[in-house]
């Protein structure tokens, strides 16, 4: 059984645990969306919903959030929340660049719920291990799923499945971007390749980093640090007695 099967199996198998009834997946038009929507509806065949929501998003993600539903058949249902997102803006006193921009995956977190609870649904996140070993996804927003069908994953390992899963190329070379504002790019805020954070995650695991360069080695293991909060359980006080 090879990693496309197994992940296929995993889904399957998670959905019955949980007496769901099929998998929602948000869909943003890039690549691990796509691959998990992919996996998703080889496990569950029609039970599967692609969520698009734009929030002051490029049409583009649109157009290849379309692309990839229409190419692996699935239904979608589109979800405009640029009108909901101002009008929250309005309610709160001013705030910083990221605290306005972490609203929106929040914002889609609560309408993959609506979805989900509507129909018995599992929400599989799109999140793959480079971007959960460094915590670069949103807390209680792209983080606030059911399963991780890429948790295990490097984005490279997740390029070379997209490659086995016949996902459009124009997908799998799309620049890497969660959408939080114009011009934002993954790379750029994590100030690294995906492929030298794969190479540095990789290094770290098998301690093994002399050949890489140290000031990026340092910078990966400070934002796994600082964002172990992230991936923890959520701390709960035990009484004495």
């Amino acid at each position: 059984m090879n990693l496309k099967e197994e992940i296929i199996r995993w889904i399957k198998e998670k959905v019955l645990e949980a007496g769901a009834e099929g998998i929602i997946v948000g869909l943003s038009g890039g690549i691990d969306s796509s691959v998990v929507a992919s996996l998703s509806r080889e496990a569950m065949g029609d039970k599967v919903l692609g969520v698009i929501m734009p929030c002051q998003s490029s049409q583009e993600d649109e157009y290849y959030a379309l692309m990839i539903a229409k190419k692996i058949g699935i239904k979608t249902e589109k979800v405009v929340l640029d009108s909901v997102y101002g009008e929250i803006l309005k309610t709160l006193p001013p705030g910083n660049h990221l605290s306005k921009a972490n609203l929106k995956p929040r914002l889609r977190m609560m309408v993959l719920y609506y979805f989900a609870n509507h129909l018995n649904y599992l929400v599989a996140g799109t999140g793959n291990k480079s971007e959960i070993s460094v915590g670069y996804f949103t807390k209680y927003g792209d983080g606030g799923v059911d399963i991780l069908p890429l948790g295990s994953l490097l984005k490279s390992e997740v390029r070379r499945l997209a490659i086995e899963l016949d996902i459009p190329r124009e997908i799998i070379e799309r620049t890497p971007t969660a959408g939080l504002w114009r011009g934002q790019t993954d790379e750029g805020e994590l100030g690294l390749s995906y492929g030298e954070l794969d190479e540095i995650i990789r290094g770290i695991e098998l301690n093994n980093t002399e050949s890489l360069p140290e000031e990026k080695v340092n910078r990966v293991k400070e934002l796994m640090r600082i964002s172990q909060h992230k991936r923890l359980p959520i701390p709960i006080f035990k009484r004495k007695n």
